[in-house]
C-alpha cells in the first residue's frame, strides 16, 4: 500500500473512532483516547488534522453525510426491510447518539450542526414531496424546523429519562428508542391526531386577519 493509501486509510480510522469517542463519552474525550481506539499514536491525530477543532469538524460533516446516506436508503427500501434493519443498527446508533452529543452540547458547533440538519431536511423533504411520498406544507421551511426540533427534543427528554442506560450500548440506545418512538410517530404521521380541520381553519382565518388587519382598525389606528 502506498504511502497516500496510508494516510488516507490512518485518517479515517480515526475520523471513526473520533465519532464513536465523541457519541459515547462526549466532546471533551481526549486525543489520547480518540488515538487509542483507533489503535494508533496520538502524534498522528495532529498529523492528519492538526487541531481537535479540525477533527470535530470533519467528523460533524461525516456524520450529516452518513445520517443524510440513512434517511435515502430507509426512503428507498421497502419498509419491512428499514424496520427489519432500524432496531438493531450500531451504525445508526452512533449518528443517533452524536447528533444528540452536539445539539445539547450547545455552543457554536451546536448550533451549527442543528441548522445543517435543517438545510438537509429542507432538501430531502423536497425530495420526498416531489416523489409523492409526503405531502406539502404551507411553509416547508417552518415544519422541517418544527420536525427538527421535535425529533431531536424528544431524544434529549428520552435519554434523560433513562439514567441507566448507557450511551456508549448504542444498540441499545437505538433499540429503545425506536421501541418507545416508532409506533406513535408513524401513527401522528399517517393518521393525524384532530378528527376534523376546525383548529387548522381558525388559525388560518387568523393568521390571514392578523397579517391584512381591516381597514377600519387601520384607520383607527392612524387617527391616534
Amino acid at each position: 500500500m502506498s504511502t497516500a493509501q496510508d494516510d488516507l486509510t490512518g485518517r479515517a480510522r480515526l475520523r471513526d473512532a473520533a465519532i464513536e469517542c465523541f457519541a459515547a463519552q462526549g466532546f471533551e474525550e481526549s486525543l489520547r483516547a480518540i488515538a487509542a481506539r483507533a489503535g494508533v499514536s496520538a502524534g498522528l491525530v495532529r498529523h492528519h488534522f492538526g487541531s481537535k477543532e479540525n477533527l470535530r469538524a470533519e467528523c460533524d460533516a461525516t456524520v450529516l453525510e452518513r445520517y443524510r446516506k440513512l434517511k435515502v436508503d430507509s426512503l428507498n427500501a421497502e419498509p419491512s426491510v428499514m424496520f427489519a434493519q432500524l432496531p438493531s443498527s450500531r451504525e445508526g446508533g452512533i449518528l443517533m447518539v452524536y447528533i444528540l452529543r452536539s445539539v445539547r452540547d450547545g455552543g457554536a458547533a451546536g448550533r451549527a450542526f442543528l441548522e445543517s440538519l435543517v438545510a438537509e431536511g429542507i432538501e430531502f423533504s423536497a425530495d420526498a414531496v416531489a416523489r409523492g411520498l409526503v405531502v406539502p406544507s404551507r411553509n416547508e421551511e417552518a415544519r422541517v424546523r418544527h420536525l427538527v426540533r421535535q425529533s431531536v427534543g424528544a431524544l434529549i427528554v428520552q435519554l434523560g429519562m433513562w439514567p441507566d442506560l448507557a450511551l456508549d450500548d448504542f444498540e441499545g440506545v437505538m433499540e429503545r428508542f425506536y421501541a418507545e418512538s416508532m409506533l406513535p410517530t408513524l401513527e401522528l404521521y399517517t393518521e393525524g391526531l384532530f378528527t376534523d380541520r376546525t383548529y387548522l381553519d381558525q388559525y388560518l382565518a387568523f393568521a390571514a386577519g392578523a397579517n391584512n388587519p381591516p381597514a377600519g382598525i387601520a384607520e383607527e389606528t392612524s387617527s391616534h
